[in-house]
């Protein structure tokens, strides 16, 4: 009984997952980010297990900004779906990466867990307290033929 009147706090507990899993993206995506093309090459040659061995620091900026860019991204709940698309992909890199490496079950559970969370926040969206949602709210009675005002200034 107790639990079942926590349902109307449903779009608070997905605003809670949002910004922290976001934030412990760009976390751990800026200072990816912020090292540069040598570290980019490094990280970026993980992609040659799916064959691409070709442009490692492309590859490894594109999964720092992806982290980074995708975990705020996730945090605003602006462009959610797509940023989780793109945050579960580099999540089996890594997971392709820690396997191949033979890392063990931890290291590798740590992207297959975020993972999981990615692919559950895709399904349900994120939520009324987000960005996405506020923009579709504002275009609602644009689209159902009424007007807006807006307010300069």
């Amino acid at each position: 009984m107790i639990f079942r009147s926590l349902d109307r706090f449903r779009d608070h507990g997905l605003l809670l997952l949002r910004v922290g899993i976001g934030a412990m993206f760009i976390a751990h995506g800026l200072p990816k980010l912020l090292a540069g093309p040598e570290s980019w090459a490094g990280l970026g040659k993980s992609m040659a297990y799916f064959g691409l061995d070709f442009a490692p620091a492309f590859w490894g900026f594109m999964a720092a900004i992806t982290e980074c860019g995708g975990g705020l991204l996730v945090a605003l709940g602006l462009a959610m779906r797509p940023a989780c698309v793109f945050l579960v992909i580099n999540m089996v890199v890594a997971m392709a990466t820690h396997i191949q490496k033979a890392d063990g079950f931890v290291k590798v559970s740590h992207p297959a867990e975020d993972g999981i969370v990615l692919l559950a926040l895709f399904v349900t969206g994120p939520g009324r307290f987000s960005l996405d949602a506020l923009i579709e709210r504002w275009r609602s009675p644009l689209r159902s033929g009424g007007t807006r005002a807006i307010k300069e200034g």
